[in-house]
């Protein structure tokens, strides 16, 4: 007997199997928690996020959501994505409403939430929000990237694109983001 693609064990968790449920738990588990430990790798060792805790609330968010269908596989991790983003940025309010300071670091770094990080991580949200009021699949795609880990093919799957349209789209959305999080010429980083 095949085992079952993620997608139809999705379909069938739709449906209410919930053998399917337990079945799929184990294989997008491990995919949530290798993009949740390269988000927090630089973390340090007694930080309170761990991948294992960020990995068990997206699961907790995505499966306790009623009446959601499943399509695919890739609509299951773009869902994923946007909660981890969800979590990240929360935390990251949670951890900086006591403390605010302004720090400014690269676009890439930016999803490290360590604690220096905090304010970046509530500032790159707001500039998410902000260009998903003028360009919402440029905002997909930056969330599916860097929150996300997915790969630009998967992206341009996903979001029924071509991938150079998915890199196009993508350069044009760090652009923004650059010009949203580095106001003053002095702090954009090089490159």
């Amino acid at each position: 007997m095949r085992a079952l693609s993620v997608t139809e064990l999705l379909q069938r968790v739709t449906g209410g199997d919930r053998d399917a449920e337990a079945e799929l738990a184990p294989v997008v588990q491990a995919e949530l928690y290798r993009l949740a430990r390269s988000k927090l790798r630089n973390e340090r060792i007694d930080h309170t996020l761990q991948p294992t805790a960020l990995v068990n609330e997206v699961y907790l968010k995505l499966f306790s959501q009623k009446k959601v269908t499943w399509r695919n596989r890739s609509h299951f991790y773009k869902a994923a994505a946007a909660n981890m983003r969800r979590i990240l940025v929360d935390y990251a309010r949670n951890r900086n409403a006591a403390k605010r300071k302004g720090i400014r670091v690269s676009l890439e770094d930016a999803l490290i939430v360590a604690e220096e990080q905090c304010e970046l991580v509530e500032q790159l949200d707001d500039a998410l929000q902000r260009l998903a009021q003028l360009n919402e699949r440029q905002s997909r795609i930056v969330e599916m990237h860097f929150f996300g880990g997915q790969t630009f093919v998967e992206i341009a799957k996903a979001l029924h694109c071509s991938l150079r349209t998915a890199k196009r789209e993508w350069e044009k959305a760090r652009g923004f983001l650059y010009g949203e999080l580095f106001e003053d010429d002095d702090q954009k980083p090089d490159g």
